[in-house]
């Protein structure tokens, strides 16, 4: 199919130029991908109440797309929240494996990131990504919801930049 140009006014072609885009089907796939999160939730301690409230009507994160799922079938993003023991990391792994590809990984909260004020526990794992990979970490103990969603878009900027790059990113 042709398009022929030469006979469209100086104003039609303006408006053609504003109104249709050129882009990628990877790309489509990102935007898509990055605006429809369906997070795991996996909340093991004081950071899961913060993610719940994160979900609530004050901070409302279903207008970013996300929506929390308890199926990690359904699921292609796991938040993790809280203490990870030794004892849960076993059961953490096989929900991470269970979740289709592409899956990404959220820490949040001190605890999830580097084991926290229980670090020198014998029974604490020190940090999730001993044991899934890890894209985004959020800072705190416990990070308020604000801190949550800020890792979200994060989230969403590193998908939509590895479609337009065509790299994975593993530190930004």
């Amino acid at each position: 199919m042709d398009l022929n140009l030469d006979s469209i006014t100086k104003a039609e072609r303006e408006e053609l130029e504003r109104n249709v885009f050129f882009t990628t089907l990877e790309q489509v796939k990102a935007w898509a991908r990055s605006n429809s999160l369906w997070p795991l939730t996996f909340g093991l301690a004081c950071c899961a109440i913060e993610m719940m409230g994160t979900g609530a009507s004050h901070y409302d994160q279903d207008r970013f797309g996300v929506i929390f799922r308890t199926s990690p079938r359904q699921s292609d993003c796991m938040i993790v929240s809280g203490t990870v023991t030794k004892k849960m990391a076993p059961i953490l792994k096989r929900l991470y494996d269970q979740m289709p590809e592409p899956k990404w990984v959220i820490a949040m909260g001190s605890c999830a990131t580097a084991g926290g004020p229980y670090v020198k526990s014998y029974a604490v794992v020190k940090g999730v990504d001993q044991i899934v990979p890890v894209d985004v970490y959020i800072p705190g103990c416990p990070p308020n919801p604000a801190a949550l969603i800020y890792g979200i878009n994060k989230l969403q900027e590193k998908i939509r930049y590895e479609a337009k790059t065509g790299k994975r990113v593993i530190s930004r």
